[in-house]
């Protein structure tokens, strides 16, 4: 990975991570101000952590997707020759 790449790639992780704290953190802290109930039970804490683990698949299929796309090279090519096989034939 070049320098350039590489300085491209903190930038996103960084923004990643900070959006993370923002949905993690923010949410949480104004959750109790939604005041919404289902019978007795109050919704507000339960649909802010929900939405928290969506917004956190969310950022690491983002960042699988932009890592795949931003270095399609980087990824090791399979030794040919290399069958995966111990040369005892499994036993031991």
């Amino acid at each position: 990975m070049t320098p350039r790449a590489a300085a491209a790639a903190f930038r996103v992780r960084t923004a990643l991570l900070l959006l993370w704290a923002a949905a993690s953190f923010g949410v949480a802290f104004f959750a109790r101000d939604l005041d919404q109930t289902l019978g007795d039970w109050p919704l507000n804490f339960w649909l802010a952590a929900q939405g928290g683990v969506l917004v956190f698949i969310g950022i690491v299929a983002f960042y699988a997707w932009y890592m795949n796309r931003r270095a399609p090279g980087d990824a090791a090519a399979p030794d040919s020759g290399d069958t995966g096989e111990r040369p005892d034939g499994g036993r031991g």
